[in-house]
């Protein structure tokens, strides 16, 4: 985990915008951590392509520089490729190794063992591509349902333990060289020094993956977050907190605060989970109808996945003393509840979206024998080690009881809950209205 603070740092940056078409909020929190290493950027409105909205989440480690320079400038490296007209696929992968060889041209990047993970969101023209390098990750909630939009990179999935020691590297401790947790990310140029390599087949690399989907009226947000939120919450865990709280009625800031408070740790012995920075991005979809219309969406999801959950409860109350049907009872509830296929994927309600949990083979070509299970200013940069990526839930899931006391016990919070529940026009703290639409 490094080093620690002796009491959480907890004042939150945070952050609203919003036009006809998105209601997002963001903040982010040091937490725990020493330093604040995370930057984040949400451009409603692209200034080099009006219309095309830029969300990401950076998530630093070694340094801040590598994620800040990231949030400032990652975007304009994707919109000036040649490719963004034709292809946005490849223009986010070309982006990103251009971004990285910049950097990589600046002394003061270079010289630097840092490096920062990279989560992209980019929706033109009702067509949403999801760029990631790391281990940050971003979900969606499409019709109540969750749609993973990522996936992690780490040195034990068998894809990335190839590209690595085809490169010369090796994997150890479950890092790469030793060294680090994660298999793909902006910098640290250290691990990037095969000359007979191209950018995209060095042991640590900045190419990333990209998914695409097609934005329909049936989606309703999406979140964005560094591991410091992952590390603690599956992806189905976050996308059901996020759904409980906007069927309430709160604002996509208040949400991610909530959420942050959930996370955090009350003590830092829980061996870093809850412990690391944490950064949230909420982009609501509204889809040119008032924020209720979707809050009424989510109560009405809430309501089915209450109802289902009282319904597997009752089928395994009636079938305890007959443990045959009682398994079979929970292979159906299962298929009926959780076994949708979307883009060609099966959702599992506890999968956090990793490779590690949904492994290389899950989305490899079928085989025979069955698989292993802002312009500059208009980024809003704030600053996280990457933590290793830790499974045991139950040691993270405290009660909110002790979460809040872990919280309040900082007098240093700069947000206040009234001030989250109604709408604040602006961009974290630097001024960025004037590029980014905000009707």
């Amino acid at each position: 985990m490094g080093q620690s603070l002796s009491e959480p740092e907890t004042s939150k940056e945070t952050a609203f915008c919003q036009n006809d078409y998105y209601k997002v909020g963001s903040s982010c929190m040091q937490g725990w951590r020493m330093h604040m290493e995370d930057s984040h950027t949400h451009i409603l409105s692209l200034p080099d392509d009006p219309g095309t909205s830029f969300f990401a989440v950076y998530d630093g480690h070694g340094g801040a520089k590598v994620a800040q320079y990231a949030g400032m400038h990652l975007h304009k490296y994707i919109t000036r490729r040649a490719e963004y007209g034709t292809d946005l696929k490849v223009a986010l992968q070309r982006g990103f190794l251009d971004l990285d060889e910049a950097m990589f041209n600046i002394d003061d990047l270079r010289e630097q063992m840092s490096g920062s993970t990279a989560v992209v969101v980019l929706i033109k023209d009702n067509q949403l591509f999801c760029a990631n390098a790391g281990d940050s990750r971003a979900i969606a909630s499409v019709n109540g349902r969750l749609d993973v939009l990522s996936f992690d990179h780490k040195p034990m999935n068998a894809t990335e333990m190839e590209r690595i020691r085809n490169a010369g590297g090796y994997v150890e401790y479950n890092r790469v060289n030793g060294y680090l947790a994660l298999s793909r990310a902006l910098g640290d140029f250290g691990l990037k020094r095969n000359q007979e390599k191209k950018p995209e087949e060095q042991m640590v690399t900045a190419f990333p993956d990209v998914e695409e989907r097609e934005v329909t009226e049936d989606w309703d947000f999406l979140v964005i977050a560094c591991d410091g939120i992952w590390d603690v919450l599956s992806s189905q865990s976050v996308l059901e907190f996020v759904q409980d709280e906007i069927a309430q009625g709160l604002y996509p800031q208040k949400i991610c605060v909530n959420l942050m408070v959930r996370c955090l740790a009350p003590d830092c012995q829980m061996g870093g989970i809850g412990g690391d920075n944490m950064t949230v991005i909420i982009v609501c979809f509204l889809h040119g109808q008032p924020y209720e219309q979707l809050v009424e969406r989510c109560k009405v999801a809430v309501a089915k996945r209450e109802a289902k959950a009282k319904k597997r409860q009752q089928r395994k109350s009636s079938h305890s003393g007959d443990e045959t049907v009682a398994g079979s009872s929970d292979v159906s509830t299962k298929e009926e509840d959780d076994g949708r296929e979307r883009n060609g994927r099966v959702l599992e309600d506890d999968s956090s979206g990793s490779d590690s949990e949904r492994s290389d083979e899950a989305r490899a070509p079928p085989t025979p024998t069955p698989a292993v299970a802002v312009p500059e200013g208009a980024a809003t940069s704030s600053t996280s080690l990457t933590s290793t990526e830790k499974k045991d839930q139950s040691k993270a899931v405290q009660d909110d009881e002790s979460l809040e006391q872990a919280t309040k016990s900082s007098h240093k919070d700069k947000v206040a809950d009234d001030d989250l529940k109604s709408p604040q026009p602006y961009i974290m703290d630097d001024d960025t209205s004037e590029e980014i639409d905000l009707k």
